[in-house]
């Protein structure tokens, strides 16, 4: 199973639900289509709950991280919330852990971009 993405807007932040696997192929490519429709549309506020995600691979943490300078570059701010126990080690080892900011809690990342 691919990824499932859900798009939705909590104030001026949008949020992405991802479910599933992020990995080579149709994964990684469906959520960078969808960061880039966001940043396209002027969504500046980008809050990815990767919660329901079950694995991620080296091409899914390569899309995290063009997502992130997508975002950036366009004067925006990308977080990421709900990580799993293996996404976290994931980001731990590949010291992106300290690039991203991380929530635990949805209503605090929320409040976090104000």
């Amino acid at each position: 199973m691919s990824v499932k993405l859900n798009v939705r807007q909590v104030g001026d932040v949008s949020v992405i639900d991802a479910a599933g696997r992020i990995t080579l192929g149709e994964g990684s490519s469906t959520l960078r289509d969808a960061l880039r429709d966001l940043v396209t549309k002027g969504h500046k506020k980008v809050l990815l709950n990767l919660s329901e995600v079950s694995y991620i691979d080296s091409s899914g943490i390569g899309e995290l991280v063009s997502a992130y300078t997508t975002v950036a570059n366009q004067g925006g701010v990308l977080k990421l919330l709900g990580l799993t126990k293996r996404v976290k080690d994931l980001l731990q080892i590949t010291k992106l852990y300290t690039v991203f900011e991380v929530h635990d809690d949805e209503a605090a990342a929320l409040r976090s971009f104000a």
